[in-house]
């Protein structure tokens, strides 16, 4: 038999999770425009990696090349301006 307290903590934790998942943020509950925007982001990548481009072309990558040249503020630029900074564009 679970105690007073017991409850009270589990009905909190759930209280706590159904916040949580209303709030949970995915591509399907984003406006349409960035939808869109992710998606031919995502499609321009994959036509990258299927033509065998050598170039870095992800923020990830960039940011690696970023890191490895030591270039100040580059945690936050977004993927245009560290190409831009490491002057592939």
């Amino acid at each position: 038999m679970a105690t007073q307290r017991q409850r009270q903590a589990a009905k909190r934790n759930v209280k706590k999770a159904a916040g949580k998942a209303r709030q949970k943020k995915t591509i399907s509950n984003m406006p349409k425009s960035t939808r869109t925007a992710l998606g031919k982001q995502g499609a321009a990548v994959a036509q990258r990696k299927r033509t065998g481009a050598s170039a870095p072309k992800t923020r990830a990558e960039l940011y690696e090349e970023a890191k490895r040249k030591g270039l100040p503020g580059r945690s936050k630029m977004g993927r245009d301006e560290l190409a831009k900074a490491l002057g592939q564009q």
